[in-house]
């Protein structure tokens, strides 16, 4: 691995879409007791059977501390496509942690190292010490035997950015203007940075992200791209919902732009829960209600959903290409549909939901998240 001093946009690297053809992924095993109750049980099974959904179209990279990496390699010994690779981090948030691949016209990858500093830093971050994630980057590059770009006088999450692949980055402004990440720099500044390490022609500005987001409202959580010139926003129609005036402050800032290639972008609404997602006091005190947050898999996607009428804990939705939905258990995800994906598949995902929902009397006080494999 060589660390470099240049630019991506210099070197001819860009920022792909997350819908474009790749090797695989990297996630990390959650341990942290603030962040995962009762030993982390609960949420170890659920890494692991997305991982092996995951593992069924690419290559997972799992990352593990030395205290903890014998034990993951022997929950995944029968599992060829997932390696676990032993670099501690903090906690388990691969996207905001790990680096930015960008890749040139004939397919090289290279990471970006931005600096992390755990959502805010001495200001408003969510931790006290971040050092290991901050160093996670970095190690992974160096795993992946992939040349890095040196972005550490940076602070930036990969939650809050989004790229089209085609030179347009989606971003939030309550996040990348927040205090604790770069109050040295301008706006301007902040937008020459992300083209330099994108290589982007356009920056998106959004104002806003979704309520009480404990990451100064992330792009992912609210809005993103599902193919060039279209978005997927988070929405409600409940004025009375401290939500509602910042998806409709977002919006107002889409219809307003014009992405890299000159075209008025087309949004999708896709309405959060009327509920908050429920949890208990010992847990996380949020009002978190969606994320929009896409894992596009090789020959399929993972995205968590929800409507406005939840599924019970144990049921998942498969949404078929020829337009049909399925009930089948978490674990047995097939895969159905090839990229691009359309909107219009995730607007018939929650309608399914809804209906499935309906017919079987379950519309009340579900608490359950389902998967919509697109």
């Amino acid at each position: 691995m060589n660390r470099l001093t240049g630019t991506p946009a210099a070197d001819g690297y860009r920022m792909p879409a997350e819908w474009e053809p790749h090797e695989g992924c990297v996630m990390i095993w959650p341990v942290r007791p603030g962040s995962w109750p009762d030993g982390a049980k609960e949420a170890q099974a659920v890494f692991a059977r997305i991982a092996r959904i995951i593992a069924k179209s690419e290559k997972v990279w799992m990352l593990a501390g030395r205290e903890h990496a014998d034990a993951v390699r022997a929950c995944f010994a029968e599992d060829d496509r997932i390696e676990v690779l032993e670099i501690p981090t903090d906690d388990a948030w691969a996207r905001d942690v790990g680096p930015t691949c960008v890749v040139n016209a004939a397919g090289d990858v290279r990471g970006v190292d931005w600096q992390f500093n755990a959502w805010g830093g001495t200001y408003d971050g969510l931790y006290a010490r971040w050092e290991q994630d901050n160093r996670a980057a970095g190690e992974i590059c160096r795993a992946l035997d992939l040349d890095c770009y040196d972005a550490q006088h940076f602070v930036l999450e990969g939650g809050s950015i989004h790229s089209d692949g085609e030179g347009t980055v989606l971003v939030t402004e309550a996040c990348l203007l927040s205090a604790g990440r770069n109050p040295r720099m301008s706006k301007e500044q902040i937008e020459e940075e992300l083209k330099a390490y994108l290589g982007a022609k356009k920056i998106l500005w959004i104002p806003r992200g979704i309520y009480q987001d404990e990451t100064n409202e992330h792009v992912d959580n609210i809005c993103a791209f599902v193919r060039p010139g279209e978005v997927v926003l988070a929405w409600t129609e409940d004025k009375e919902d401290p939500q509602y005036g910042l998806s409709r402050a977002s919006l107002e800032a889409l219809r307003s732009q014009r992405d890299a290639a000159g075209r008025e972008l087309k949004v999708h609404l896709l309405p959060i829960p009327e509920n908050p997602v429920r949890i208990t006091e010992q847990e996380l005190k949020s009002d978190s209600r969606q994320h929009i947050l896409l894992q596009c898999a090789g020959v399929g996607e993972v995205s968590p959903v929800f409507s406005s009428v939840q599924l019970p804990g144990e049921c998942a939705i498969l949404l078929c290409s020829d337009g049909f939905y399925h009930e089948i258990q978490p674990g047995e995800l097939a895969w159905a549909a090839s990229p691009p994906y359309r909107a219009e598949q995730i607007q018939a995902g929650l309608q399914a939901l809804v209906q499935a929902c309906r017919r079987r009397g379950e519309e009340d006080n579900m608490t359950a998240a389902a998967l919509l494999c697109l």
